[in-house]
């Protein structure tokens, strides 16, 4: 009953507005008062007027939504009870973690932090994060004390980008808190707008490290595959085939070899190395999968420019399409993308490159990568085509359309087994 009472009444605050926050504000926004707040002025804007360029809210849902507000002003969401941070946690350029959106949220906390307030962590983080990074933070800066003044909880996002089946509230979610009446508290409010229901964890350091290794098990299980795909290739045996056959067992997995990008698979696994190692212990699986995954787009073009020499077609100066910029299909999102890895692999050729994708915005592409996509194709004019994200467009466009684009003698590689092995020149 206690813990009931607690959520009456109660002002939830969404910090980050991104693919993770902004569903999470508009289920929240449809039961209690709610206000996402973002210092992307610019975001804030778009939202207001109604507009999602993330794609994961209609403009529909977003206008039916009557308890949500938008802020990037600190002021207006100092009188918030329950603050839930989901910001980003990349890794730096040496693959260590960056807690720098972490930290900067903690400490935007902390300036508006009253007693008695919640703060709830979504952001994927490497086991004890919670109470060993943010907790000081808020401490130092609120004045407050922590489980005497205000109080913390961990749910980690479980956001798939793109997915329209597998949403927020159709997918169980790991809650947790700093007390055991917190812990409660946090459960019951998850669980007010969960339909799949949730799993409280013991401890916030558990539910930090179940959301670690999800996608860390995800990646060593498509590094495995990726590598069975590299045999299968020197034995000239068809990686699907193979796969598809042993699929026919109840317990075979079905992953599929390809490009790890992303805001989590390609990322998560960090984390948790990089306190592993902090801790004395070097891993080995873990790191072994990282590296043959990040080496797939250095991988995909040596297989490439050896089937272009194979049919004389002369490799500096070849014209390539790539199909394809997002991390994954029928999704906008661009962060960490690894088809850029094969696009850099190709101009160490001083091949002329060109990239068509009508799901990421041309602007993001330019800022984020330099990149200027290609909207109008010249057809007979490339030496290769690679399909290198699985859009349903591309699938559409079939498999005859992508040979109009290119000159007679070409190499049409198919990474995402989009179309017939017959119909093509080459599958990962």
């Amino acid at each position: 009953m206690e813990s009931k009472l607690l959520l009456e009444n109660q002002k939830i605050c969404i910090l980050g507005l991104g693919y993770v926050g902004l569903p999470l504000a508009v289920e929240f926004g449809k039961k209690y008062q709610t206000i996402g707040f973002d210092i992307n002025k610019g975001r804030i804007s778009e939202l207001k007027d109604g507009k999602d360029s993330t794609l994961e809210i209609s403009s529909d849902e977003l206008k039916k939504v009557k308890r949500l507000e938008f802020t990037s002003e600190l002021n207006e969401i100092s009188d918030s009870n329950i603050y839930i941070v989901t910001v980003p946690t990349p890794i730096d350029n040496n693959k260590t973690p960056d807690l720098t959106p972490l930290e900067s949220a903690s400490a935007t906390v902390a300036q508006v932090l009253s007693v008695g307030d919640i703060v709830i962590f979504e952001s994927t983080v490497y086991p004890g994060a919670t109470e060993e990074v943010c907790i000081p933070i808020i401490e130092r800066i609120s004045g407050l004390k922590f489980n005497v003044d205000f109080f913390a909880g961990y749910s980690p996002e479980r956001i798939n980008p793109g997915d329209k089946v597998n949403t927020l509230t159709n997918i169980k979610k790991v809650t947790s808190g700093s007390t055991q009446t917190i812990a409660t508290v946090i459960d019951e409010l998850y669980n007010s707008i969960i339909h799949a229901g949730t799993h409280k964890a013991s401890s916030i350091k558990v539910a930090e490290a179940a959301k670690v290794i999800e996608n860390t098990q995800r990646d060593v299980n498509i590094a495995l595959i990726n590598e069975l795909s590299i045999i299968f290739n020197k034995l000239d045996v068809d990686t699907l085939e193979v796969l598809e056959a042993a699929g026919t067992k109840w317990n075979f997995l079905p992953f599929r070899p390809g490009l790890v990008g992303g805001h989590c698979i390609g990322v998560d696994p960090y984390y948790l190395t990089h306190k592993a190692q902090t801790v004395g212990y070097h891993p080995e699986m873990i790191l072994a999968g990282r590296r043959l995954n990040d080496g797939m787009g250095a991988y995909v073009v040596s297989q490439l420019v050896k089937e272009m020499l194979k049919k004389r077609i002369h490799i500096e100066g070849a014209n390539v399409l790539i199909m394809g910029l997002t991390f994954k299909e029928n999704c906008p999102d661009l962060r960490n993308t690894k088809v850029v890895d094969i696009i850099s692999e190709l101009k160490e050729y001083n091949i002329n490159v060109d990239v068509t994708d009508p799901w990421c915005s041309s602007e993001e592409a330019k800022t984020e990568y330099g990149l200027t996509l290609k909207s109008d194709l010249s057809t007979n004019h490339y030496d290769a085509v690679i399909v290198a994200v699985a859009h349903n467009t591309f699938k559409e466009l079939g498999v005859e359309y992508i040979r109009s684009l290119s000159k007679k003698n070409s190499v049409i590689y198919d990474l995402k087994y989009l179309f017939p092995s017959e119909s093509v020149d080459m599958r990962l």
